[in-house]
């Protein structure tokens, strides 16, 4: 098979006209189903027909780009949805990379590549909602009840798409394997100087959506023996979790209250309502499954001793996920024929749509670095040099 030759200048030119859409200071702002990320999947849709795809839709919002063929290929992207403040690689890169790779070995007669961008990768409804869709972990019907954070569904925000989202969706035995690439988000590549990273596995995730009410007050007349606030109910479950985890965690487990909303939120007014999400990542579904234990045991007792109501709601897991051997083989040839000596084999800490595809197929990720492992945040950046090996390496994988 001849080597896939990437256009270094058409790779970056496409990622820095991806990163206007909903640009804001040096990120993005680009939710799913925003006027921004709907936008930049109609771009998208344009790049993969001038490309050869045939660009579809499908009723999630997922955007494939399918090569001319009858024979199942290879599939590789991302996501183009952002965080509600986020960086302007996160997700774009696979995608871009992908169409980028698709082009070049079209232009070069090598094997046809197909091209995704999954909607909601972010989590606006949940965690990876469109791949979770696609792959058959969701159902269309469950997943447009779920509600964003501010009360609005899923059937709702797809409806903007409806005009695009018109035919259904693809199915997957028309691929053979999935390859992800993306950025680390993390620090471990850039502190090494190190330009590729293999991943070997994608820990597992869980996270749910909790409210503690209790009984809204006058904060200078309601004394503090009779009260039920929320908030306090919500300071001490943080303290109590993280006690009652020591020994269960390793120090790679992570927890994080990432989101939290009072109401009425007013300063001289006893909190009587507390949203928040409570999200974990580890390697063993059974350590997330004792510490899922926990939360709920810990919520329930708490709010009993408190007076407080509790209700849990849109519970999301996503099982650790070992990469295909054989995908990983091929990547780890590429990125030593690439970067010799200047790679790694790790796991991802972060949750990747590749988790979800690895269902139903076999899958595999690769990683540039992040600089500073920052991610998140509008500061995000990867060095335009790793940008290129990054592809040249998913390039040299996929001709394989």
């Amino acid at each position: 098979m001849p080597p896939i030759n990437i256009n270094p200048d058409r790779l970056l030119g496409d990622l820095q006209k991806l990163r206007s859409f909903g640009a804001r200071q040096s990120g993005v702002v680009r939710p799913a189903f925003s006027e921004a990320d709907i936008a930049a999947r109609e771009w998208l849709a344009g790049r993969m027909r001038e490309a050869g795809l045939e660009p579809v839709f499908d009723p999630a919002g997922n955007l494939f780009g399918v090569p001319q063929t009858d024979r199942p290929c290879i599939l590789s992207g991302s996501h183009s949805d952002s965080q509600p403040e986020g960086g302007w690689l996160d997700g774009a890169y696979g995608v871009i990379a992908a169409l980028e790779v698709a082009r070049a070995s079209a232009e070069t007669g090598g094997p046809p590549v197909a091209v995704v961008s999954f909607q909601d990768e972010e989590g606006r409804f949940g965690a990876l909602t469109g791949s979770r869709i696609w792959t058959g972990a969701l159902p269309l019907d469950e997943a447009d009840g779920i509600t964003d954070l501010e009360g609005r569904s899923f059937a709702e925000a797809r409806a903007a798409m409806a005009g695009l989202c018109v035919a259904g969706f693809i199915q997957p035995g028309r691929f053979s394997g999935f390859i992800e690439a993306h950025i680390e988000q993390g620090p471990v590549l850039d502190d090494a100087a190190e330009s590729i990273g293999v991943v070997n596995a994608i820990v597992g995730i869980r996270s749910l959506q909790m409210r503690f009410t209790g009984h809204q007050n006058h904060a200078g007349t309601t004394p503090m023996a009779v009260r039920r606030d929320a908030f306090q109910g919500l300071a001490a479950f943080t303290g109590a979790i993280n006690r009652d985890f020591a020994d269960v965690v390793t120090p790679a487990t992570v927890w994080t209250i990432g989101h939290v909303a009072l109401q009425p939120n007013a300063s001289s007014i006893v909190p009587g309502q507390a949203d928040f999400t409570v999200q974990w990542r580890d390697g063993s579904a059974d350590r997330l499954d004792h510490m899922e234990a926990i939360i709920r045991e810990t919520a329930m007792r708490l709010c009993d001793d408190r007076g407080l109501q509790l209700d849990i709601s849109n519970p999301v897991a996503v099982p650790p996920t070992e990469m295909d051997a054989t995908l990983r083989a091929r990547l780890e040839r590429a990125a030593e024929t690439t970067a010799p000596g200047a790679w790694r084999i790790m796991p991802s800490g972060a949750l990747h749509d590749a988790a979800n595809v690895a269902r139903l197929m076999p899958a595999a990720m690769l990683f540039v670095p992040s600089i500073g492992g920052v991610s998140h945040n509008f500061s995000e950046d990867t060095h335009k040099h790793d940008l290129v090996r990054g592809a040249e390496v998913l390039a040299r994988a996929i001709a394989e």
